[in-house]
């Protein structure tokens, strides 16, 4: 079976570097779903409009299964168990997949009709990094969707502690205020990977058109700088 995009999506998260690793964490993050040219008519999202949530089926286009000894290796390393404990792939939500594919419940925030892009999904708390292909669109149904009593293995058994965040006002008013309350949300989750733990280390994380570089201390994270993608592109 040959199965090819339906949609992009476009978001302010220009790399997989702190992408939320879970959709619905940070619902201030919005992004769009652009349709390609063969799925450009209101028809297709017809009666959508009457939905709170969809599902998306997308592609890890960044990342690739990886081997180990010449094998693709069935196991992997959640954060959420620090990076330290090894759980088969199918029990976790790792982004190396056999296929490479997502999925992710996202909000509608609303749906317009563009000139040139036809319809156009806006939404809220996607895991998506910018130009992610989209294969499927499903719209969530809470009857057959939600589970409350469900249990959650592993994650039910650790606490996701977030960072006390700071960015200075002259950093901070360089974004929108809907964009604020995103980076702090985004910045909040920790985005480094959780085997680093260096508190003189300065990361540096693409959103929007910026660069944001911070250090992480203890349970406290600061930005220092936010540099303009086209003066780092210039460096390089």
């Amino acid at each position: 079976m040959e199965i090819k995009p339906i949609a992009y999506f476009r978001s302010p998260m220009k790399s997989k570097f702190g992408i939320p690793r879970q959709s619905g964490l940070v619902s201030n993050l919005t992004g769009s779903i652009v349709f390609e040219p063969d799925y450009r008519r209101a028809e297709a999202i017809r009666g959508l409009e009457d939905f709170d949530y969809i599902w998306i089926i997308w592609e890890f286009s960044e990342g690739r299964w990886k081997e180990e000894n010449g094998k693709r290796t069935l196991t992997s390393r959640p954060p959420r168990l620090g990076g330290n404990k090894r759980m088969g792939v199918f029990a976790t939500r790792s982004p190396f997949r056999p296929n490479n594919l997502g999925l992710s419940c996202v909000r509608i925030d609303r749906i317009e009709e563009d000139s040139k892009l036809g319809p156009v999904i806006y939404v809220r708390g996607a895991d998506l990094m910018e130009g992610t292909p989209i294969y499927d669109i499903k719209p969530y149904v809470a009857y057959a969707d939600a589970h409350a009593d469900a249990r959650s293995g592993f994650v039910d058994q650790s606490e996701w502690k977030c960072l006390d965040v700071e960015i200075p006002d002259d950093l901070l008013e360089r974004f929108s205020d809907e964009d604020q309350k995103a980076l702090r949300d985004i910045l909040a989750l920790d985005p480094r990977p959780h085997y680093q733990d260096d508190p003189e280390r300065v990361y540096g994380m693409p959103f929007g058109r910026y660069d944001v570089r911070f250090m992480v201390g203890g349970n406290s994270l600061k930005v220092v700088e936010c540099v303009l993608i086209s003066d780092v592109s210039a460096k390089k």
